[in-house]
């Protein structure tokens, strides 16, 4: 067992030092044991790191390089070790650090946002306070800031470009930041300084209260971007209590003292701009539909794929609609026939759908996509992926004329209902819409990203449920 202890500074660097002479060495994470500070080693570990041989090349992704630096300033004891256990699998999987299913992946991700979270609050939220001597030629500041991860040191070089004309101090209970006469230093941490009063912080508060707008007042919202943990070292904090109650008040009299309506001969005036202008309904046959495609497809945009139409019968009583075209289906050019589609295939048929019967379809008409190399990785549809693609899916809709329509995941339910929130709660149930009844469930690539086997199972069986309470449906609106 080797016991490898990371400095409290640099920290970053000595990991990536480590862990590299280690994975050459051919060390397994198992037999590392990762040690932060005055951190005690465990009982077997080795007292020191040994020179080990480097007889193999490593190498890593590129994305991984960026995803260590951030993660090392995490606070959580295991950040070290799940690190090396990700530069260990990435060694004959490089590909791996692309897999957003892949669960250890998945949770260094996490670290890496609560980090960088961290230091944007903290560019956000510390607060100096003037300690030497105002007519000096160079000005000296302190401040008090907890931050949840070790980032005092990588925060460091941001106030130095923002306060290089100016000396201060930053105090943290982990590390203490100087900045002297341009130079950056780091000393232990300790506890909050008798901090002095600012006589500018009366100035900023009368600012604050100035841009406050109380018909706007989101509490959530502004608590989300303000935590309530800093607010004891922000000036402005004692206002807000105040300001949030005093909120309603000021909106009413704002509404009170605002100008009086316009004439009625400007109401018409905005009545006839406002009044939508309905264009006549385009009539459309299945050929002129996928010409058009064909058409549309050779003048694709840059990181998308051709226009992929449904398939199926033109009379179908049942339309399936699913989110998008993956990369097999955009090369084959045809809807379902990845992974996700034959998982539906399986499941359709075990739940008495016939694939053969029903028109087959996705909300969103094209593969999404940014290139790595050669590969081109899976981008999920944006609001405005969505609306481009909504007049396909409405021609598709006015030919088929389907007595029930299937959505599998998000993308489809916002697309036919007008949102996707709460679709796990939604699922296995009828909603009426403009286009006619709906019923929601999730999409098959939602089990294949199911990292527990277990988990997969027991959602399958659900989905199963789901297409056959789907089809028995159908039936009997085909018998009504």
């Amino acid at each position: 067992m080797h016991a490898v202890r990371m400095p409290t500074r640099g920290t970053a660097t000595a990991w990536r030092n480590a862990a590299r002479d280690l994975a050459r060495a051919g060390v397994p994470p198992e037999e590392v044991d990762w040690l932060y500070g005055d951190t005690e080693a465990g009982l077997f570990a080795a007292p020191a790191l040994p020179d080990l041989p480097r007889t193999a090349p490593l190498t890593v992704p590129r994305d991984f390089v960026p995803l260590s630096e951030t993660v090392a300033w995490h606070s959580a004891p295991d950040r070290f070790a799940r690190l090396y256990a990700m530069l260990w699998r990435l060694r004959d999987a490089p590909g791996l650090i692309h897999d957003r299913a892949d669960p250890d992946l998945a949770h260094l991700r996490r670290l890496e946002k609560s980090v960088r979270r961290d230091l944007h609050k903290m560019h956000a939220f510390v607060r100096f306070r003037e300690i030497g001597d105002p007519h000096a030629p160079r000005r000296r500041f302190a401040a008090w800031f907890e931050p949840d991860h070790h980032i005092t040191e990588p925060v460091a070089p941001f106030f130095a470009r923002r306060f290089g004309d100016m000396d201060w101090i930053i105090v943290t209970p982990d590390l203490t930041a100087r900045f002297d006469d341009g130079e950056i230093s780091f000393e232990p941490g300790g506890t909050k300084p008798p901090l002095p009063e600012d006589a500018t912080e009366e100035l900023w508060g009368t600012y604050f209260r100035s841009i406050f707008n109380p018909a706007r007042l989101k509490v959530r919202a502004m608590t989300s971007e303000m935590p309530r943990k800093y607010w004891k070292n922000l000036p402005e904090a004692g206002l807000i209590p105040d300001m949030i109650a005093s909120a309603q008040a000021r909106s009413d009299a704002m509404r009170a003292a605002a100008p009086t309506p316009a004439p009625k001969r400007a109401a018409r005036v905005l009545e006839r701009l406002h009044t939508p202008r309905v264009s006549p309904p385009m009539t459309l046959s299945f050929d002129d539909l996928r010409r058009k495609a064909e058409e549309d497809s050779r003048t694709a945009r840059e990181g998308y794929g051709r226009i992929v139409l449904g398939e199926g019968p033109p009379d179908a009583a049942l339309m399936i609609v699913g989110e998008q075209p993956g990369d097999v289906e955009d090369r084959e050019g045809r809807p379902f026939v990845g992974p996700a589609g034959q998982v539906f295939d399986r499941e359709a048929a075990l739940a008495g759908i016939d694939r053969g019967a029903a028109y087959v379809t996705n909300a969103v008409k094209q593969f999404k996509f940014s290139l790595r190399g050669k590969r081109r990785i899976h981008q999920s549809p944006g609001k405005g992926d969505i609306e481009h693609a909504r007049w396909w899916l409405d021609r598709e809709v006015e030919l088929i004329r389907p007595r029930l329509i299937l959505a599998m995941g998000g993308t489809a339910a916002e697309t036919l209902t007008g949102t996707r929130a709460g679709i796990l709660k939604r699922r296995g149930r009828i909603e009426e819409t403009g286009v006619g009844p709906v019923f929601l469930t999730v999409h098959p690539s939602y089990i294949l990203r199911l990292p527990d086997a277990a988990a997969q199972e027991a959602e399958t069986e659900t989905f199963r449920a789901d297409l056959a309470a789907a089809q028995a449906h159908l039936e009997e609106l085909l018998a009504a």
